[in-house]
């Protein structure tokens, strides 16, 4: 039997309707494995061993039962560990990454922590900028005017925020580009993401799931009328699509980088022609994927996990 442990937020918390992590736990549930569900801030590193503070979890239906506090040695009472706990890509992230590289040698790790830590999903896509819609990141306010003068009509975004937030419009002339990043100054010393807007967005933003480099199908979160942000947690509207050949070519282009970095389950997003974000820490997307077209993400997911455990 594989024993699985998942690093997530509250389960208790989350939406099994619509949640890709409740949706993984449950594919594994149905396959005869067990479950533990743990807080990254139970981790615990003594002597070069890595353990934490865990509930064995089972789902029923729509609800969760939770089994008493329990101490587990990721090096021993664990197969697979999968991060799946949310954003912020903050140091206390970016710390549960280093700690969990402490067990790869004797437990899989999905996805690989240290390839998370390096590929900060604004970030990562810059290595294809022949994908992108022009794009800076930068905190130098001079930068970024010279980039909103050039390009007109743009999209500001924190460089590590996450599911639409504080994602912000400017159109060409708009004055209030400086007054932005101030505010955004006075609460993170990250750099911001300057965007040329792509008005295709009003038809919908793709969320394409690969697995091991591979597309396995996409879904369409369409945003309220007159808005820019499509994501699901913010009011977008998820409906039916089929991948394009830009969206394949795309997929092609990436897709082995993902793989040889050990980054099995990958949402993308693509608007219009355009690819805009990699998303690596816990992509979403799943449930109305299998809801839409049938497919099972997660249980290709763990498809691909028993190969990689063989």
């Amino acid at each position: 039997m594989i024993r699985v442990a998942v690093q997530m937020d509250p389960i208790e918390q989350v939406n099994p309707h619509a949640d890709t992590t409740w949706l993984m736990i449950q594919s594994a549930q149905d396959r005869g494995f067990s479950v533990w569900t743990y807080d990254f801030r139970t981790l615990a590193l003594e002597n070069g061993r890595l353990s934490c503070r865990a509930r064995r979890t089972t789902l029923k239906g729509d609800l969760v039962d939770l089994g008493d506090f329990e101490k587990l040695d990721l090096h021993s009472d664990v197969d697979v560990i999968l991060m799946r706990q949310d954003p912020p890509f903050d140091m206390a992230y970016v710390t549960a990454t280093y700690l969990l590289e402490a067990v790869r040698e004797d437990t899989l790790v999905l996805n690989d922590p240290a390839e998370v830590r390096s590929a900060p999903e604004k970030l990562m896509v810059t290595r294809w900028p022949q994908l992108q819609p022009p794009t800076l990141i930068s905190s130098d306010v001079e930068a970024l005017e010279d980039f909103h003068a050039r390009h007109g009509d743009v999209v500001l975004k924190p460089l590590h925020g996450a599911a639409g937030s504080g994602v912000v419009r400017l159109k060409t002339g708009d004055p209030n580009l400086a007054a932005l990043v101030e505010i955004h100054a006075t609460g993170s010393r990250d750099p911001l993401v300057i965007q040329k807007f792509v008005p295709q967005v009003s038809a919908g933003d793709k969320r394409i799931i690969l697995i091991e480099g591979e597309p396995v199908g996409a879904i369409n979160r369409v945003p309220l009328k007159g808005q820019v942000r499509s994501n699901l947690r913010v009011g977008g509207t998820a409906v039916a699509v089929e991948l394009t050949a830009r969206d394949r070519e795309i997929c092609a282009l990436i897709g082995p980088e993902l793989k040889a970095r050990g980054l099995l389950f990958v949402g993308i997003d693509v608007i219009g022609d355009y690819l805009t974000e990699i998303n690596v820490t816990s992509p979403t997307g799943a449930q109305q994927l299998k809801t839409f077209t049938g497919v099972d993400a997660a249980a290709l997911m763990w498809d691909a996990i028993g190969k990689r455990l063989a």
